[in-house]
């Protein structure tokens, strides 16, 4: 199945589609793509709330916040990531859940990946509204539902990791 339909089917049942994400067999180098897509992503869907705090604050132009974005999207962001996977199988672990440090990036990069169309929701609303309810309604949404899919697919990870050792 292609990427984009297992992302839709995850907002109706993400450990079912997380789970055939798994069965197909995935290498590192597509786990690493999905961060990199959902980070360039989330870059471009927050340009215009960028754009919105150039105009309002003109002190620091537009390609000033654009690079701070870029850098930080697309290579702190990646670090950051790789090290809360490696603390989410630390806490897997401590909770004697079934815990693979590749099953369990997988699962983090892929709920980050799913909420990318929520991400560029979020970039627009604080770009054309700007602060307000309507913003904070966004954020506790894609919050809610990053969380849902993350732990949704650690489930299914885990379901995974016990009929692959049987």
């Amino acid at each position: 199945m292609s990427v984009t339909r297992d992302m839709t089917d995850s907002y109706r049942a993400p450990g079912r589609a997380f789970a055939r994400q798994l069965r197909e067999g995935v290498s590192e180098a597509r786990v690493l793509s999905y961060l990199m897509i959902s980070c360039f992503i989330i870059f471009v869907s927050q340009l215009p709330r960028l754009a919105r705090e150039a105009h309002l604050d003109p002190s620091i132009p537009l390609d000033a916040r654009a690079g701070a974005a870029i850098l930080g999207w697309l290579f702190f962001v990646p670090l950051v990531a790789y090290g809360l996977s490696f603390l989410l199988v630390l806490v897997q672990k401590v909770l004697r859940m079934q815990a693979h440090a590749f099953t369990t990036r997988m699962a983090l990069f892929w709920a980050l990946l799913v909420t990318t169309p929520l991400w560029i929701l979020q970039g627009l609303v604080a770009g054309l509204i700007g602060v307000g309810p309507a913003l904070t309604a966004v954020n506790v949404i894609l919050l809610a539902v990053y969380l849902i899919v993350l732990f949704a697919c650690l489930r299914a990870a885990g379901t995974y990791l016990k009929e692959s050792q049987s």
